[in-house]
């Protein structure tokens, strides 16, 4: 008998999260810009763990108790924090063997917004051929939960969502009645013959050039520099495929 396909959906915002929430589904955490690929490079260079939290007080109240932080808000690195938003700030040198807290505009309160999930890990083009097989070897429903900018649509996510749509796809083993899903693989469509000219158009781009923090654009879309997978376990995020625990879910 075949094996049955599993659902393969894509949330655009979470504004609409609670639409396509599901205790089965493996979460794949999306912020192109900047907080997923500054996950997979903190990993890649040597990070213990991350510990992801969703507002500024939670942020404050770790680096009193003597945490390094990492923290931005609307790309400006706060007052308290050690470093910001950039993957270029998780040097080996500031985060080998370091468990850092981190908290972002967008992506790490998506991560907790989806910690009811079966697992919840963190995907970037850094990563995508690594989190792809590993998604392919599970047997659960797939999110792709795109973090947006304050709610509103994020072109980088979701062109990233399509393209990871396609590896799942491609596959075999996932199937979809999702618009969000289709529109997703329609705009990778458009993109991926020249992904780096493409994301230019991004509004997230322009927002972090007005700011001087453009710098990172090509680097967060330029695929499979790491095979980490970073996933949220107990509070925490890790490498999936480095750490003790389990790479199965």
């Amino acid at each position: 008998m075949e094996k049955q396909k599993r659902r393969l959906e894509v949330c655009l915002s979470p504004a609409i999260y609670s639409r396509h929430a599901d205790d089965q589904n493996i979460v794949v955490i999306v912020d192109i810009l900047r907080a997923t690929s500054s996950i997979c490079a903190a990993f890649q260079n040597g990070v213990k763990a991350i510990i992801p939290v969703s507002t500024v007080e939670e942020a404050r109240q770790k680096k009193q108790q003597g945490y390094m932080v990492a923290s931005e808000r609307d790309g400006y690195v706060l007052d308290f924090a050690d470093f910001g938003n950039s993957p270029f700030n998780f040097i080996p040198e500031k985060v080998a063997g370091k468990e850092i807290v981190y908290s972002t505009t967008n992506g790490t309160r998506c991560i907790n917004m989806a910690a009811h999930s079966k697992a919840v890990v963190v995907g970037a083009f850094l990563n995508i051929s690594a989190l792809a097989d590993w998604l392919i070897s599970q047997d659960a429903p797939v999110l792709i939960f795109c973090a947006s900018w304050k709610d509103r649509f994020s072109l980088e996510d979701t062109v990233f969502a399509g393209a990871l749509a396609e590896r799942l796809l491609n596959s075999g083993k996932y199937e979809t009645i999702c618009d969000a899903v289709t529109a997703s693989l329609d705009l990778w469509g458009l993109a991926k013959a020249d992904l780096h000219s493409y994301i230019l158009k991004a509004a997230q781009k322009e927002r972090l050039a007005s700011k001087g923090l453009d710098d990172c654009i090509e680097y967060c879309h330029t695929p499979d520099q790491t095979r980490v997978v970073p996933a949220f376990k107990n509070g925490i995020l890790v490498d999936l495929l480095r750490s003790p625990v389990r790479a199965d879910v």
